[in-house]
């Protein structure tokens, strides 16, 4: 038996390289080249200004002629979010808080997009549509209505209040990001499951569920990142005793009148890392979350 003939590549019509190559190794040019390169360096400048402030003397930063990077670098404006005990409380709070929000987003987003894309029921249609409209309304409009409903219900300062309200917003998205990877499922996985004696929940949580394992780990990630970042639903629902890294380090370095610039920086490098750690251990799950949710199939 003669072995197959492996499939020739698909030319493009310049007669170059195949479609593929072409997209995830584009020929720019030195053009392209040097005109993305200073873009890159335009978007890295706020974050090599953020971590040379935060390596600055007080004075320097505030200097007429302020160096362009630290030359007399300093660790006590690290020291200064340390020994505050209120900031760290408040990275306590900021880590319950994000990792309640992205366990609570990822289960309800993933029920949500199992039912969306496997069942077919009257008004699916009309509540995808009505999830996409949700994300128009500005979010200081639904904070109002927030208040009200968790001062009616007592929790008001407390973590459920908080957490709950970051859900809100992050469960469109992760429905949605869900939903399309689920779709790719066969339907001939699901029955089967339910030929072998499993439940609905059984079958999202024990086939589904794995199957889609990076999209979860994505919606997740965009979920946690919405807790650990959000400044203006913690500040009104958490409380003093709740309040999360935004909240403290506002009220910590910002008064009026006046600002401690270096300290705020070096705590915003702090509070950076475990974001930056977390993507970087999951970024595989990430990006192939994000492809497996942007193409159907």
């Amino acid at each position: 038996m003669s072995a197959a003939t492996p499939a020739t590549p698909v030319r493009t019509k310049g007669g170059g390289r195949h479609v593929g190559e072409a997209i995830t190794h584009p020929r720019l040019g030195w053009a392209g080249g040097t005109g993305l390169t200073l873009l890159a360096l335009f978007g890295l400048l706020p974050v090599y200004w953020l971590f040379a402030t935060a390596f600055m003397p007080r004075e320097d930063v505030f200097a007429a002629d302020r160096p362009l990077f630290p030359v007399r670098p300093t660790l006590d404006n690290f020291r200064a979010f340390f020994d505050d005990t209120t900031l760290l409380r408040s990275l306590w709070n900021s880590v319950v808080v994000s990792a309640g929000t992205a366990v609570l987003s990822v289960v309800v987003s993933g029920l949500m997009a199992y039912s969306l894309s496997k069942f077919r029921y009257r008004g699916r249609n009309a509540i995808m549509v009505m999830f996409l409209l949700g994300q128009l309304l500005p979010g200081a409009l639904l904070l109002v209505t927030l208040y009200v409903m968790f001062s009616s219900a007592g929790l008001l300062h407390t973590y459920t209040a908080v957490i709950l309200a970051f859900t809100t917003f992050t469960l469109p998205l992760s429905a949605f990001l869900l939903k399309g990877i689920i779709d790719g499922l066969p339907d001939e996985l699901i029955e089967a499951a339910r030929v072998d004696g499993l439940s609905n929940l059984g079958t999202l949580f024990r086939i589904v569920f794995p199957l889609v394992a990076p999209g979860l780990v994505t919606a997740g990630m965009f979920a946690f990142m919405r807790g650990w970042s959000d400044l203006l639903f913690a500040l009104t629902l958490a409380g003093p005793d709740r309040q999360t890294l935004p909240v403290g380090m506002t009220t910590a370095f910002i008064h009026e009148g006046a600002a401690d610039w270096p300290a705020l920086m070096a705590s915003s490098v702090v509070t950076s890392l475990p974001l930056v750690v977390l993507f970087v251990i999951l970024q595989r799950y990430f990006v192939s979350g994000l492809a497996a949710g942007a193409v159907k199939g």
